[in-house]
């Protein structure tokens, strides 16, 4: 069976359901403006009601729910008929080694890199009709990568993960062109429901600067969805949910710069693309205002691999646990995640806190969940805190967020030595968690932690501000093949950023410059000194990424 054949069954699946029909709603999907409305809702301006955790989301709900008479608000609504959506151009610039991640089409890669989104929309009572294309044209200049000079044994630990992902470090040689459909959807509106078929890209869970299942670090992927549009109240609070099936692809690409090295140890893709069925589902609780509790699964199966059944067109629908799904089913090649989340917004303190837990295998069974949490996990928290500064049109905005997908020491008693195995996004026979070669949902590299801090003046969709990061790369590899050594220390990059975000009338101006310093990069050494004199290969570069919107009104 054809992907778009299994497209259609989910179609022919979600159309069966018959609703009332609502008013119109639109989508948008520009990071300033994401920021903009959750300020708005831990201010109390927007009903907490919304849990921010599917995304884009649908503007014209979010405004008619304001709580203030701001004409900001009055911007964001989309009448009947036919209109444009913001002119979006971005500039990013790398020095060095690539750095930055949730940018969408853009690719990770030393250079410019030059991006442009417009579009136009037609909106009327039943029928939502979104043509959003994406341009990109990419520098993609050579950069000092993972060295060839490693002994066998390390380069073998480095392809473990290039082999068990599609993760490659440079994705041209030269110039590269790239067209895509970008933000596109054509969507029936059914009462609080959109169905529909999109390419754009979406956000699940309630992470600002990282999820562990869909952000916008990647290309968006064709896909088919039923997807609430705004919460549905019963008599225990209000519920939101999606459903979607997909088709996401390889990068075909070799990672290593070095093709001798891929020619020794590169396992290479086999042309076939992957389905991708998914599901989220929020709670938020009648007599608790604000917060909002779910989970995310998804599914990810070479479609060679795959059957007619109703459980290979539907996995997010078979059991979690081994004892019930079944024990010798590795050749099936099907990769899951299962993300726990919270999310909880206190207006009266002008402040939200969050939280994502994930699981990439299967349980035995309940209980071995229970009491073996670490095996197999990642998580991510956050907080969001507005401060009131007396005599000043700006609030001080403070927040953060902690990604953490190394392995556990779980690893000690559950695999020889300390190399461990898979990882974060990593699967040995589906492989990467990916589309065209980046991460569908945490964007800061396999088995690598890090550590965000904001600090900045708002007012509307103005910002001044500085961005302090702390990433440790890669770390999974590093004890794979270091180990408990002294001589080669990790790779951990501190980064300074300045924000600035500006508004004038219809044009919208939006810049991060992040100053990096990485330490021991690439896991080099730069002298050959004796073990306790050793000295790590430091490495200073800066990132840029300008954005400039023109709001058509």
């Amino acid at each position: 069976m054809s992907f778009y054949s299994k497209l259609s069954i989910c179609f022919g699946f979600a159309m069966l359901l018959n609703f009332q029909l609502l008013a119109q709603v639109t989508n948008l999907n520009l990071p300033i403006f994401d920021e903009y409305f959750r300020r708005e809702q831990i201010k109390g301006n927007i009903m907490p009601d919304f849990s921010f955790t599917n995304r884009p989301f649908h503007l014209n709900k979010i405004v008619s729910n304001h709580t203030v008479n701001d004409s900001l608000y009055k911007e964001f609504t989309v009448a009947d008929g036919i209109s444009f959506s913001p002119l979006v151009s971005k500039l990013v610039f790398n020095s060095k080694r690539p750095y930055g991640w949730g940018m969408g089409l853009i690719q990770p890669g030393v250079g410019f890199q030059f991006y442009q989104n417009l579009g136009i929309n037609y909106e009327s009572k039943w029928l939502s009709v979104r043509l959003s294309p994406e341009i990109l044209v990419n520098q993609n200049r050579p950069f000092e990568g993972f060295p060839n000079d490693f002994s066998d044994r390390i380069t073998r630990e480095r392809f473990f993960f290039w082999n068990n992902g599609d993760f490659p470090e440079r994705f041209n040689e030269g110039f590269a062109f790239r067209p895509w459909l970008g933000q596109s959807s054509i969507a029936l509106k059914i009462w609080k429901l959109s169905l529909g078929v999109a390419t754009e890209n979406i956000w699940w869970g309630p992470g600002q600067f990282n999820s562990l299942s869909f952000s916008n670090n990647a290309q968006g992927f064709p896909h088919v969805k039923l997807s609430t549009s705004e919460p549905i109240p019963f008599f225990l609070g209000n519920i939101e949910f999606n459903i979607l099936s997909g088709r996401i692809e390889d990068s075909g690409l070799a990672p290593s710069q070095f093709s001798n090295l891929n020619t020794r140890f590169f396992r290479e893709f086999s042309g076939d693309w992957k389905y991708l069925n998914s599901i989220l589902f929020s709670y938020n609780p009648k007599w608790i205002k604000g917060l909002h509790l779910g989970f995310i699964r998804t599914n990810q199966q070479y479609s060679e691999f795959m059957t007619n059944s109703f459980g290979d067109i539907f996995p997010i629908f078979n059991a979690f646990q081994k004892v019930n799904f079944g024990f010798d089913r590795d050749e099936e090649g099907r990769d899951q995640q299962l993300i726990l989340f919270g999310r909880l917004v206190i207006p009266s303190a002008k402040a939200e806190l969050y939280t994502e837990y994930g699981r990439r295998d299967h349980s035995f069974n309940w209980r071995e969940a229970i009491i073996n949490p670490e095996h197999a996990r990642a998580f991510l928290f956050g907080f969001n805190k507005l401060i009131d500064l007396p005599q000043s049109k700006y609030d001080l905005q403070v927040r953060g967020e902690v990604v953490h997908q190394q392995e556990s020491v779980n690893r000690y008693i559950r695999y020889p030595g300390l190399r461990g195995n898979q990882t974060w996004h990593t699967h040995s026979r589906a492989r990467g968690f990916t589309n065209y070669g980046q991460a569908l949902g945490v964007g800061i590299g396999v088995g690598s932690n890090s550590q965000t801090m904001e600090f900045a003046l708002v007012d509307g969709l103005n910002k001044k501000g500085i961005l302090l990061e702390r990433l440790e790369n890669h770390q999974d590899f590093y004890y794979r093949a270091f180990g408990q050594q002294k001589r080669v220390k990790p790779w951990v990059d501190l980064s300074l950023g300045l924000l600035w975000d500006q508004r004038w009338n219809n044009f919208i101006f939006s810049s991060k410059v992040q100053m990096i310093n990485a330490h021991n990069y690439q896991w080099q050494l730069a002298d050959g000194r004796q073990e306790a004199f050793t000295k790590g290969q430091n490495l200073f570069s800066v990132f840029s990424n300008v954005q400039m919107v023109y709001i058509f009104k």
